[in-house]
């Protein structure tokens, strides 16, 4: 008798996909890798975000560079408190030759009985010290201790200006700093050179490497 053979029937490969767990599982598995790419790109964008904010932050800027662009702007402010205005006295005018004859010889400057022209303004207020203050941001660039003609501090600012204040003591900046308009420099103090001016604060103002009148800025 022929023996018959067995014949076993393998099972559908696809069967596995009719189980009814089967799609679920794939939709799920591709709702969490779209999540997963959604997170990286909002945490990619945030952090360039965040970049972009640190680098236009003026704090994490160059204070140097601040100041420089700062300074371009301002306008020239008084070399001491605005409220000590009204008791300022202009001791001796800056020497112009276009100015009247009593304007003239107010800005003339006498030691051991010879006459020299004043490239700035003296001022006193009540014949006391006062703080003398930046009259615009700018760099320190030179400090000179001088007892006889009276200690200086000397600021140049980026707009091409030159400011300089002498007969002082106390100096708080060094060449070199960078300093912020209205910031304390030094406090006013005599000098031999111009004794009878007593406690003052000589003040020039440069432009372009030339002397101006501190009073074409300022209304003293």
């Amino acid at each position: 008798m022929r023996e018959e053979k067995q014949i076993k029937v393998s099972p559908n490969k696809n069967s596995w996909q009719k189980k009814p767990w089967f799609w679920p599982s794939i939709y799920a598995a591709v709702a969490v890798v779209l999540i997963g790419l959604i997170f990286s790109y909002n945490a990619l964008i945030g952090d360039e975000k965040e970049s972009e904010v640190v680098q236009n932050d003026p704090a994490s800027e160059d204070p140097s560079a601040v100041i420089e662009t700062n300074a371009r702007t301002e306008t020239l402010k008084y070399p001491f408190n605005e409220e000590a205005l009204d008791n300022v006295e202009v001791l001796q005018d800056f020497y112009d030759v276009t100015a009247d004859a009593e304007t003239r010889e107010k800005a003339l400057l006498v030691f051991n009985q010879t006459f020299s022209t004043s490239s700035g303004v003296s001022l006193s207020v009540n014949n006391e010290p006062f703080e003398v203050l930046a009259a615009m941001s700018g760099e320190v660039t030179e400090v000179k201790l001088d007892e006889f003609t009276g200690n200086e501090v000397v600021l140049t600012h980026p707009n091409g200006m030159e400011t300089r204040y002498s007969s002082v003591t106390d100096i708080l900046v060094k060449q070199g700093d960078t300093v912020n308009q209205g910031q304390p420099l030094a406090t006013t103090i005599e000098n031999e050179w111009n004794p009878t001016a007593g406690i003052h604060l000589h003040f020039e103002v440069l432009q372009d490497g030339e002397h101006v009148n501190p009073r074409g800025f300022l209304a003293f």
